[in-house]
């Protein structure tokens, strides 16, 4: 029976014969268009390929690993990218993932579950897809740009990574709405949180810090403890001076749409 399932354009940059082979079946039954290499491929040929996603074993690329996460999730940040490899230390995920990478698997591992997680990667990248020319949003005295998948205060960067971006973006889509926990976890990171996870709380604490650096006179995220969080900007100080401050920032929006093109 033919799979139903949404074709995907995906590059795999793995050497383990056994695994491409069995995996390389499953896509060709899927419909997914995929094409293997064994060795790193150039930031640009990967932008050339207008791929969904990147399925890498880090021990192929060697020391450079690191180098290229970050090149690829800077240069084409719509890109999907999971890391699928043995034998790896708890430190070097985290920095994988920190990184940029979408998800990190354990290899021996069976192919419909890299599959799935690669759907689970696609999906949420495709929810977190804006038009490129669409006018930035503004709370308070934070402007989100989707374009960039980036944060700004004053024109300037706040210094997010993808995944933190995805965060922010999320919660403000919805200000005043308290969202659980569970569902920020299925909705950034593109599958069920697993049972005592703190992922989302590490994110909101990062997130916080960033924000409180670029515009300490404001509170965005707020806590519902045992629940999850809240995006709702509040002043922190004399409201006169916050509304002056925040027109200001408005007038400059609205007189310098390109500021940050």
């Amino acid at each position: 029976m033919t799979d139903q399932r949404r074709a995907i354009r995906i590059a795999v940059i793995d050497t383990e014969s056994a695994f491409l082979t069995v995996l390389q079946k499953r896509l060709d039954t899927a419909g997914w268009q995929h094409q293997v290499h064994s060795t790193a491929i150039p930031v640009d040929e990967l932008v050339a390929m207008k791929l969904n996603a990147l399925l890498v074993d880090a021990s192929v690329l060697g020391p450079h690993r690191w180098d290229l996460l970050q090149e690829v999730s800077g240069a084409i940040p719509g890109l999907g990218v999971l890391v699928c490899t043995a034998q790896s230390t708890v430190a070097q995920r985290v920095r994988g993932l920190r990184l940029g990478a979408d998800d990190w698997i354990a290899k021996p591992c069976h192919p419909e579950e890299v599959m799935a997680r690669i759907e689970a990667v696609v999906r949420r990248r495709q929810r977190a897809e804006v038009r490129l020319d669409a006018w930035p949003v503004l709370h308070a005295e934070l402007e989100i740009r989707g374009d960039q998948f980036q944060a700004f205060v004053d024109g300037q960067g706040i210094g997010l990574t993808r995944r933190e971006f995805e965060l922010l973006q999320l919660l403000a889509e919805v200000p005043g709405q308290v969202l659980e926990r569970e569902e920020i976890y299925e909705q950034v990171w593109g599958y069920a949180m697993a049972h005592g996870d703190r992922s989302v709380d590490v994110f909101v604490r990062k997130l916080r810090q960033k924000l409180k650096a670029y515009s300490p006179d404001w509170r965005y995220i707020h806590t519902h403890f045992g629940i999850g969080y809240r995006f709702d900007p509040e002043p922190l100080r004399p409201a006169t001076d916050v509304e002056s401050r925040s027109d200001e920032l408005v007038t400059k929006l609205q007189t310098e749409p390109a500021a940050h093109g």
